[in-house]
């Protein structure tokens, strides 16, 4: 049996939220020439993956009325919403944000769009950047 590779913490996607996909995603795929990866929706949100390099693009569009991507546009408007950082061990890396007092909005890993666990921190203890971990 051999042991899981390590490949450290790495930026996994950045989730943008967008009023509407159709209206944006012939920029990112036409324009920039990101290819289309496909992702499950999730958390009230429609998804649009796309790579770019090792990382991905996800575009956010509220699907539901209430949905958090939905508020987040409401009172900041669309952009960038949250950066996900990969980690080699989710839940050593939640267990570091508590000891160094970091605020998590989930306090157990959940699972995410990509199929893999996920946890957000708060906004509040990282500078003002909401925070997705998620595993490699």
């Amino acid at each position: 049996m051999s042991l899981p590779t390590r490949r450290g913490t790495r930026i996994a996607h950045i989730g943008v939220a967008v009023r509407a996909i159709d209206e944006l995603l012939p920029f990112y795929r036409d324009v920039l020439g990101l290819t289309g990866v496909p992702l499950d929706d999730s958390d009230g949100a429609r998804i649009a993956g796309l790579a770019a390099g090792e990382s991905l693009v996800e575009l956010l569009e509220p699907a539901e009325s209430g949905s958090p991507i939905d508020k987040y546009i409401a009172k900041r408007g669309p952009g960038i919403h949250h950066i996900c950082f990969a980690v080699d061990d989710l839940d050593a890396a939640l267990e570091r944000c508590r000891a160094a007092g970091v605020r998590l909005i989930d306090e157990k890993p959940r699972m995410g769009a990509e199929g893999k666990r996920i946890a957000f921190l708060h906004p509040s203890g990282t500078g003002g950047v909401l925070i997705e971990l998620t595993e490699n």
